[in-house]
């Protein structure tokens, strides 16, 4: 059923109860909950699948997947549209299974693939009877709820005008330029066209198009020679073990080439699983799970909220759960979904000026912290001079840049990522720099150096004489104050000094800002944060405050977070010559 479809004159019509903005506002939250609602039993049965087993299965549920996740962001669209601010870092995200689905009678529970599974998939995506009244609240089918919001809308509209319906900013509006992962359209909402064609991505990719097909009007993007199916046939294809070919109806069912579906190819996992005991290497497991997922939460309601460019992000994230339900389902466990709150992340509470490290993805960075470029001025030989900065970057007040080096959007992160595997396990957290510090006195200077965290920009060298070999002479104010420079320059704070041993250091004053920097030849270098702006790992843990912190956006670092200089031995640079591929 298109949500455009009259109620027949034979069915009693049910209350749709959205009468003013505000209950608008309340049912397409109730939206955002619902499409969410899908994402763990989805989920559950994707990561019991051996794709290399069963690879038909599992690319159906993977692109059933994906495009509720265009759903959830097509109904952020449209609350945001109409003025609303979509919440989904909340508690009533993530109640325990089995649970209802929201405002809806449906149970869901979280199972591996299988027939209950099955059922319970296609319970969920049945379209609704023909003649179907819109039932805004204890809803039969998705449509039908979809439906009355439809039906609120025209209503609005007509009795207010659209510029009264219509209130939201635009910059809040996520695009297809923020998601890439379906053939689906992700419709910026801005006045009732937009609206009614956001609803009608969302029911005809479930239900199929109006009139009764199997299509739901998009290619397929597993299979672009083919149309698409619509969710509830495509597990109608699993179901009866054949696929959907052009001319088939609902009436005649799947008439196309068979669809092979391996039982034991199916990872067992209890159903609905339970928290397992405290301290067992399970219940880390399922809470590093929690984490993660609550982290993809928080990051959409960012993305939903002003910040449209996380939502690549968070939807890399989310790809990159993978690994962690695999070892779980490895240990005879399953994910949970538990709700963690912000204070337990610890790094998710407040606007405050930071840079938090996501678990194998990207450096987040809060609070408008400046980012521009800055280049290094080197001599005719190739000898570091100084930094020259560029122009600012438009960036969102919480923006996400790139630490796989393989984004395609650098200095920012597009979520390639978690398409490529990326592993950004961290180093050990370092000591503070006064215990590891070596220390050379010179004359009204003491040059302090910290090894571990050298990045080879090479101010420390000089054209012929290193800073180590010139503090013999700093009775001369001219070699003094040219260590001084030099160390002023140094990007990682490596090198720093006091007046004398033991005394305060002296350090550059130098703004709370990110600098994407570039070296000679076009070498992409570090990502230097400045002016004492705190970094915390993904673990939680802080790294120590300082007023220069160089992070590593090649990848390769044996130091991560921190840059160790590997991109010199690797020649990275922005622009990729050999771009990593999309896994099938």
């Amino acid at each position: 059923m298109s949500p455009e479809t009259p109620t027949s004159p034979e069915t009693p019509r049910r209350e749709a109860r959205i009468g003013t903005i505000g209950d608008l506002r309340e049912h397409l939250q109730w939206a955002i909950e619902l499409e969410h609602a899908t994402l763990p039993p989805y989920l559950c049965a994707l990561y019991s699948l051996d794709q290399e087993r069963n690879p038909a299965a599992a690319a159906i549920v993977s692109s059933v997947f994906a495009e509720e996740m265009l759903h959830l962001a097509l109904a952020a669209n449209l609350l945001n549209a109409i003025g609303g601010k979509p919440r989904l870092d909340t508690p009533r995200m993530l109640p325990p299974h089995p649970r209802r689905l929201p405002h809806g009678s449906l149970e869901l529970s979280l199972v591996p693939f299988g027939e209950q599974a099955l059922e319970m998939f296609l319970r969920l995506e049945r379209p609704a009877p023909a003649g179907a009244a819109p039932e805004g609240d204890d809803y039969e089918t998705i449509g039908q709820f979809y439906a009355a919001i439809e039906q609120g809308l025209r209503d609005l509209c007509e009795r207010l005008g659209e510029q009264a319906v219509f209130t939201g900013d635009p910059a809040r509006q996520v695009h297809a330029g923020h998601f890439r992962h379906t053939a689906g359209r992700l419709v910026a909402v801005h006045d009732l066209k937009t609206a009614l064609a956001a609803l009608e991505e969302i029911v005809e990719q479930g239900e199929g198009l109006d009139g009764g097909q199997v299509w739901d009007g998009d290619q397929d993007v597993m299979h672009p020679e083919r149309d698409e199916v619509a969710h509830y046939y495509r597990f109608q294809e699993l179901k009866l073990g054949r696929r959907y070919r052009r001319g088939d109806t609902p009436d005649s069912g799947p008439t196309g080439e068979p669809i092979r579906v391996d039982p034991a190819g199916v990872r067992p996992m209890p159903p609905n699983p339970r928290p397992a005991e405290p301290g067992s290497a399970a219940r880390e497991a399922q809470d590093a799970f929690d984490h993660t997922y609550c982290a993809v939460l928080h990051l959409l309601e960012r993305a939903f909220n002003g910040n449209p460019r996380l939502l690549a992000v968070a939807t890399g994230t989310m790809y990159a759960l993978k690994a962690q339900a695999l070892a779980l389902l490895e240990q005879g466990s399953g994910p949970t979904f538990r709700y963690v709150t912000p204070e337990r992340r610890r790094w998710s509470v407040g606007d405050e000026r930071r840079v938090v490290v996501l678990r194998d993805g990207p450096y987040v960075v809060y609070g408008g912290v400046p980012l521009r470029r800055k280049r290094k001025i080197v001599s005719a030989g190739n000898d570091a001079l100084t930094w020259k900065t560029g122009e600012p970057l438009e960036t969102e007040d919480t923006y996400a840049l790139c630490r796989c080096g393989h984004s395609r959007a650098k200095p920012f992160c597009d979520g390639t990522h978690a398409v490529i595997g990326f592993d950004g396990t961290e180093a050990e957290i370092m000591r503070p720099y006064r215990e590891l510090q070596h220390v050379h006195d010179g004359a009204g200077i003491s040059a302090q150096r910290v090894g571990e965290l050298c990045v080879h920009a090479a101010f420390c060298i000089g054209r012929t004489r290193p800073i180590a070999a010139m503090l013999a002479d700093t009775a001369d104010s001219d070699v003094r104050s040219n260590i001084m420079g030099r160390i002023d320059h140094c990007p990682s704070g490596s090198y720093s000094y006091a007046l004398e041993r033991g005394g305060d250091t002296i350090e550059p004053d130098l703004p709370q800002a990110v600098s994407v920097l570039e070296e000679e030849g076009g070498l992409a270098s570090a990502l230097w944060v400045t002016g004492r702006v705190p970094v915390i790992r993904s673990d939680g843990l802080p790294l120590e405050t300082r007023n220069r912190t160089t992070l590593c956006r090649c990848g390769h670092s044996g130091n991560k977070p921190l840059c160790d200089g590997t991109h010199r031995e690797i020649g990275f640079h922005e622009e990729d010559p050999n771009p990593p591929r999309e896994e099938e």
